[in-house]
């Protein structure tokens, strides 16, 4: 771990992390930058259930000192830029963004009201996965549409997995023994949620995800970028209702959706197609063709590309999936990789490889401990 990651996390008592997603939640207590206890269930969070989660939790710390608790925010929108303390207020605003992120936000809140009311002596800070993305550049964040619809509704590129990317980029420039300043840097987030995005200095210069969490590559069960015309035609035409549209490219395509309902996780499809499974085969092809192709497009925000950075549950455990994804990058300059799966964050290509491509575990819990102690300690 860097040294400026533990001066941040070494202060005295625990940060209770809280990490809703769309297909998970992860409870960590953190200390002196090391996870004291976790807690982590691989499925989506009834909000009603969230009092009870949190609860079983806290029983077994009662005893323990928790100075506050981070909240991973997926989508702050125009409300919550960068890390910020929880209020009524805020808490209200953001209820009315739910529909922005439907898979993410409603459980979060959830989670956010039942801390509040178990642990009210505290601070609950905040922490947007948007706020990474907050200073992309005019023409990568503004979509071209008619002006009135941007101003009136809000349309922007927000991007997300921003924990997640600010964790890898600070870790790379430590593996790499470079400054993150001059680094430029393409990575990749594949999980249950899926995107790209191009790093320069530390700063994100573009990323697949968009206005919300659907755009871009597919994803496990999430469809990523689809032609739009094609949606209004099935809404125009009457084949769909709107329920029906969102419902389907959030809970029913990507990976799920390519492989005829067979899965959305790549564990199993790789094992579906070594036996022989076409419709596992084709899902991950497509997968992997999206990849590379978002990362090929992300490279072109950069002057150069210093490493190929993967991470996400996907990317750090999947070495047939980064396999695929580096096999279609030769004009990049990037090889396959020569290594598989590994322990720990670091190096998967030949060495004296053109472009480095590194793993990097997903560590949000670590990333949420320190930008709530940065907010908190001013």
């Amino acid at each position: 771990m860097s040294r400026a990651i533990d001066e941040q996390t070494t202060e005295s008592g625990a940060i209770l992390t809280v990490n809703a997603g769309s297909s998970s939640l992860r409870l960590d207590l953190v200390e002196g930058g090391s996870v004291l206890d976790s807690a982590h269930a691989e499925r989506a969070v009834d909000p009603g259930a969230a009092r009870e989660e949190l609860s079983a939790f806290l029983g077994g710390h009662f005893d323990r000192d928790i100075r506050a608790v981070a909240h991973r925010l997926v989508h702050g929108g125009d409300v919550v830029r960068g890390p910020v303390a929880a209020d009524d207020e805020i808490a209200a605003a953001l209820r009315g963004l739910t529909s922005l992120a439907p898979l993410h936000l409603p459980p979060a809140l959830a989670l956010l009201e039942a801390a509040r009311e178990q642990l009210p002596a505290v601070p609950h800070v905040l922490c947007p996965d948007t706020a990474f993305h907050a200073g992309l550049p005019e023409e990568a964040a503004v979509y071209p549409l008619p002006r009135e619809w941007r101003e009136r509704y809000g349309l922007r590129r927000y991007g997300f997995h921003g924990l997640s990317y600010a964790w890898a980029a600070d870790r790379v420039a430590e593996l790499l023994g470079r400054p993150l300043a001059e680094l430029d840097l393409v990575l990749t987030h594949l999980g249950g949620g899926c995107s790209v995005c191009a790093v320069s200095g530390g700063r994100s210069l573009d990323t697949s995800m968009g206005f919300t969490p659907l755009d871009g590559v597919p994803m496990s069960k999430r469809s990523g970028s689809v032609d739009p015309g094609m949606l209004v035609w099935l809404l125009s035409e009457g084949h769909l209702s709107v329920r029906e549209l969102g419902e389907g490219l959030a809970r029913r395509s990507g990976l799920l959706g390519l492989s005829d309902g067979r899965s959305g996780d790549t564990r199993e499809l790789v094992a579906a197609e070594r036996d022989g499974d076409e419709a596992a085969a084709l899902a991950l092809r497509v997968f992997s063709h999206r990849v590379s192709r978002e990362i090929a497009a992300a490279a072109t925000s950069l002057e150069r590309v210093d490493a190929l950075v993967f991470t996400g549950e996907i990317g750090w455990d999947q070495p047939e999936v980064r396999e695929a994804v580096c096999r279609r990058l030769g004009l990049l300059g990037i090889a396959p990789p020569a290594e598989g799966n590994r322990h720990e964050d670091g190096l998967i290509s030949a060495a004296g490889a053109a472009v480095p491509v590194l793993v990097v575990q997903v560590r949000e819990e670590l990333q949420l401990a320190r930008e709530c102690l940065s907010l908190l300690t001013g």
